[in-house]
């Protein structure tokens, strides 16, 4: 009888090890899959990151403090009044104190065309004749660009005409 209950025993033993070794097995199947799922997200969040930042360009170019609306003859998309960004750099704290764009870092660099001014930072003694303002200081984080079109009103020979040049607003975040 007592070989009995001994291999009794041993048979619940062997189902009990072989009850652990099935669920370990399925715990490590379960965090491989995990890490997987869990890699993906963080590509798929970076890229989701890298978009709204790009919009967040776009969106800030326009915006009414930037935007040339109908002041140069029809509305443009992406359009940025050079004007309108001298008088706002002027007045830039009371935008930047609250955090009014969720942005560290407002820069506009123009590309074309370029000149002996391309590296020159924009000022009210030097303006129109240079190539980038910096609308809010320096800031630390991530930074996006996108490309927008740098209009201004330019008085020329009696008459006043429209100068758009091709440029990049860059916009730097805490991401």
């Amino acid at each position: 009888m007592k070989t009995k209950s001994m291999k009794a025993q041993m048979k619940i033993q062997q189902m009990a090890f072989m009850l652990i070794a099935v669920t370990v097995f399925f715990a490590l199947v379960g965090m491989f899959v995990l890490t997987i799922v869990f890699s993906n997200m963080k590509a798929s969040a970076a890229v989701l990151e890298e978009k709204n930042a790009l919009l967040l360009a776009s969106r800030l170019a326009n915006s009414p403090e930037f935007r040339c609306g109908n002041a140069f003859g029809t509305e443009r998309a992406n359009c940025v009044d050079f004007d309108k960004v001298m008088a706002l750099k002027k007045g830039i704290k009371k935008y930047s104190q609250a955090g009014f764009w969720g942005v560290s870092k407002i820069e506009i660099i123009k590309i074309y065309p370029t000149g002996a001014s391309s590296n020159v930072l924009c000022t009210l003694e030097n303006y129109p004749e240079c190539g980038r303002i910096e609308i809010l200081p320096a800031g630390e984080g991530t930074g996006v660009s996108n490309f927008i079109v740098l209009c201004r009103k330019e008085y020329n020979g009696g008459q006043v005409q429209n100068v758009c040049e091709l440029a990049k607003i860059v916009i730097t975040y805490k991401g």
